[in-house]
C-alpha cells in the first residue's frame, strides 16, 4: 500500500466536492421535482466520497503495516548492537531487512545519518514522515534516552514490547468492536427487507392510500419517501460504524459507499 499524503487527500475533497456539485446542480436545473433527481442526487454523494474514502483506506493500511513492523526493527536493532555494532551500523543493518513500507522510510534515516546528520534528528525527521500515533509516542523517548546518554539497546527493547502489547490490544478492540459494526449493517438491510416486503405484499397492490381528505399517498410518492429514508440512514449508519470500528469518521466514508450503493440496486432492480 502507498503512502497518502494530507494533501493528496485534501485534493481529492475538492475535486470530487467539484464533481458532485456539479452534477447535483445539472440535476437540479433538468430534473428538478422528477424520481430521477433522487438519482442523480445519490450520485453526487457517491461521486464526493468515494475517492477521498478509497484514499482513506489506501493511508490506513499504510499506517496500520508501519505499525505493525516496528516492533520487528526495534528487535533487530537490538540484537545488532548486542553483537558489538553502534547504533548507525545497526540501523544501516536492518535496513537491509524487509520491514514494508517502514523500509523505505528506514533507508532514508540511514542516508540522513551517513551524510552526517545526528541519530536525534534523523530519527526525529523519521517520525515526522511516517507520522503514525505509535511513531508519535516513541520518538520523544528514543530521543530523550539517546540526549541522555546509555545503551539505547535497553530503550528499543522495552518500547518495542510496549508497541507489540498496544497492537495486540488494539486488535482485540477491533475485534469487540466488529460486531457492534455488523449490528449496522444488519439493521440497515433489515430496513431494505422491510420495505422490499411492504411494497411487494402491500402497496403494489392498492392503487392508492388516502391519507387525509383529498391528499393521496401513491405508490409512487410512499417508494420515493422510503428512498429517502434510505439514503440517509445508510450516510450517517456509514459513518456510526467507522466511528465504532476504527476510531474516525472518515473511517465511515467506505462503510457509506457500500450502503448507498445496496439501498440503491434493491430500489432499482427489485422495486
Amino acid at each position: 500500500m502507498p503512502r497518502i499524503e494530507e494533501w493528496e487527500k485534501k485534493i481529492a475533497w475538492i475535486v470530487s466536492s467539484i464533481l458532485g456539485g456539479a452534477i447535483i446542480i445539472t440535476a437540479y436545473v433538468t430534473l428538478w421535482d422528477r424520481p430521477l433527481f433522487d438519482e442523480y442526487a445519490l450520485l453526487a454523494v457517491v461521486v464526493t466520497i468515494f475517492p477521498p474514502a478509497v484514499l482513506d483506506y489506501i493511508d490506513y493500511r499504510w499506517r496500520r503495516s508501519i505499525d505493525e513492523h516496528l516492533p520487528d526493527l526495534f528487535r533487530s536493532v537490538v540484537q545488532a548492537q548486542q553483537t558489538g555494532m553502534t547504533l548507525p551500523q545497526a540501523l544501516e543493518e536492518a535496513s537491509k531487512r524487509s520491514y514494508g513500507p517502514l523500509t523505505k522510510e528506514l533507508k532514508k534515516m540511514v542516508a540522513q545519518m551517513s551524510w552526517g546528520m545526528s541519530f536525534e534528528q534523523a530519527f526525529e525527521s523519521f517520525g515526522k514522515r511516517v507520522n503514525t500515533v505509535l511513531m508519535r509516542r516513541t520518538v520523544p523517548l528514543v530521543v530523550e534516552a539517546s540526549r541522555s546518554g546509555g545503551r539505547i539497546e535497553k530503550v528499543f527493547d522495552p518500547m518495542g514490547k510496549f508497541i507489540q502489547s498496544t497492537l495486540m490490544l488494539d486488535k482485540e478492540c477491533r475485534a469487540q468492536t466488529r460486531p457492534y459494526v455488523a449490528i449496522v449493517y444488519v439493521a440497515f438491510y433489515v430496513f431494505l427487507f422491510t420495505v422490499v416486503l411492504l411494497f411487494k405484499s402491500l402497496f403494489f397492490q392498492m392503487g392508492e392510500l388516502p391519507i387525509s381528505g383529498s391528499a393521496l399517498l401513491t405508490p409512487e410518492a410512499t417508494l420515493r419517501m422510503f428512498f429517502h429514508m434510505s439514503v440517509i440512514q445508510a450516510f450517517f449508519s456509514g459513518l456510526t460504524a467507522g466511528k465504532m470500528g476504527e476510531g474516525t469518521v472518515n473511517a465511515g466514508l467506505k462503510h457509506c459507499v457500500i450502503l448507498l450503493t445496496s439501498g440503491y440496486l434493491v430500489f432499482k432492480l427489485i422495486l
